[in-house]
């Protein structure tokens, strides 16, 4: 679907979609067109209990005395209420309702409610284009058969304003985020036998086109830098271990400024190892690497829209597998860091991944901040559900404009507690830490504990458990069933708010 930006004139045919207010507010064309059509619009609304409520859909085919095919009125809410955010699910209901209708074009008047003075339609616009690229998103690439009125018939989504040019240039930006949104939606959707440790790596390659300083460590690398961590959790697998490195520089006039750091856990496939999952739902593990998606996806929104920021983005990719080689519950290994942990349960595996992979960070890139990204634990998602992500984080300051970043993008995240009481929980009697408690209690707590002990006295911190806002399993605003690309969004707009220079 392509979006477009022009003058605002009604057309003659195709669709034409109309933002509607509250109890029926109808926009300026859309009283024109009420009064054109004889009050088939007020009558049609009153008839169907349309109300105007935020994300109502209403269609009329073919309205009386308009050469229009059809006329959709999409219902915005109460005009004091509307926000960036609503204005994208304006956008999202728009290509929900017109996806597979048969429409090919559709037409979308810019008007703004009389109370929003201090807003841009310039603003409005780009923000409607969001929302659209955002639910347009599909993957379809091993589709070989599909039923003809499921395929996609919106082919574009024409916005019309009087600050046409302003709307085009103001959207530029998003349409980065949207596609860092669509590569980490991309990355999570591929099955485990496309997307391997390896197989990531080269992806992440392919990205040096786009300004990005790329390394990858293979396993060698990483036993010469002693992840002893990260390679036990690897060691079950025939697919070998690689740590991406990815660099964007985009602060040239302080090229020394400490970088910004973002990690992921880029478990490509969860099993489980030997403490091996139930059969049912382990299917999902594909997407156990949806923190180094989020971080690959974020890396590419900060270089394609030349973000004046430095920032490094850390990866690090293993599978988790039972076999003959694999590491047992028991068995210690030795970190990075140089700490020593027991492996009680071979399926809380991210964290020792984490562990290894944030210590590299912090030697190797000396990063201003740590945010890290990781599908760490289900306990997270019995305390949050689907709606936010958990926040664990040693600082304030970090901590509150993460919250603020995710209110305003609509990927909110919840400051969950940290503490000694719960540390205390993974000592262990014959290595310096355990990778679980002893019980279940406090379970997405006890991971981020375990992650905190490998962050150094006075390195801003954060972690983000994404486990259970990585999928959605229905439509649901922009995001359409699948990969959310959740944290891609939140974490743009951190550095753009609060440390592009």
């Amino acid at each position: 679907m392509k979006i477009t930006f022009a003058e605002a004139t009604l057309p003659a045919t195709g669709t034409l979609v109309l933002g509607v207010g509250q109890n029926r507010q109808l926009s300026e064309t859309g009283r024109v067109l009420d009064e054109r059509t004889g009050g088939a619009v007020t009558r049609a609304m009153e008839a169907a209990r349309f109300a105007g409520k935020t994300d109502d859909v209403l269609t009329l085919l073919a309205p009386a005395n308009l050469e229009l095919e059809r006329l959709l009125l999409v219902g915005l809410g109460e005009a004091e209420k509307i926000t960036d955010l609503s204005w994208q699910r304006f956008g999202a209901a728009i290509v929900a309702a017109l996806a597979t209708s048969g429409a090919q074009d559709a037409f979308v008047p810019v008007e703004l409610p009389a109370t929003s003075t201090d807003v841009s339609s310039a603003n409005v616009a780009a923000q409607i284009a969001l929302g659209a690229q955002l639910r347009a998103y599909r993957f379809d690439k091993y589709r070989t058969t599909q039923k003809k009125d499921k395929k996609p018939t919106l082919k574009k989504l024409h916005l019309l304003s009087a600050d046409h040019n302003a709307a085009r240039h103001a959207f530029e930006r998003y349409d980065h985020v949207a596609e860092g949104v669509s590569l980490t939606r991309d990355l999570v959707s591929e099955p485990a036998n496309v997307l391997t440790p390896v197989t990531l790596a080269e992806r992440c390659e392919a990205l040096a086109g786009k300004g990005l300083t790329v390394e990858v460590l293979d396993e060698k690398r990483l036993n010469k830098l002693g992840m002893g961590a990260l390679l036990g959790v690897a060691q079950g697998s025939a697919q070998p271990a690689r740590l991406v490195v990815l660099r964007w520089n985009g602060a040239p006039e302080a090229a020394e400024q400490a970088p910004l750091a973002f990690v992921g856990k880029g478990v490509t496939f969860d099993s489980g190892g030997i403490s091996i999952k139930a059969a049912a739902g382990m299917e999902d593990m594909k997407w156990d690497m949806a923190g180094a998606a989020v971080v690959v996806g974020l890396m590419t929104v900060l270089a394609n829209r030349k973000a004046r920021v430095n920032a490094i983005g850390i990866i690090a990719l293993v599978e988790n597998m039972p076999s003959a080689s694999a590491q047992r519950p028991g068995d210690v290994v030795t970190s990075a860091s140089g700490q020593t942990i027991e492996v009680i349960n071979t399926d809380a595996e991210g964290r020792l991944v984490l562990a290894d992979a944030l210590w590299y960070a912090q030697e190797h890139a000396k990063p201003r901040l740590i945010v890290d990204l990781a599908t760490l634990t289900g306990a997270i998602i019995v305390a949050l559900g689907s709606d936010q992500a958990g926040l664990f984080s040693n600082d304030d300051e970090l901590a509150e404009r993460l919250t603020r970043s995710g209110i305003k993008t609509g990927e909110p995240v919840w400051r969950m507690p940290l503490g000694d009481s719960y540390d205390k929980e993974i000592n262990s009697d014959i290595a310096d830490v355990k990778n679980v408690a002893a019980n279940r209690n406090a379970g997405s707590i006890i991971g981020a504990q375990f992650l905190k002990r490998f962050i150094r006295d006075g390195m801003p911190w954060a972690h983000l458990d994404i486990a259970g806002v990585t999928w959605s399993k229905k439509d649901e605003g922009v995001v359409p069933k699948g990969g959310t690309g959740f944290g891609v969004r939140l974490l743009d707009r951190l550095v753009q708010d609060y440390y592009e220079a």
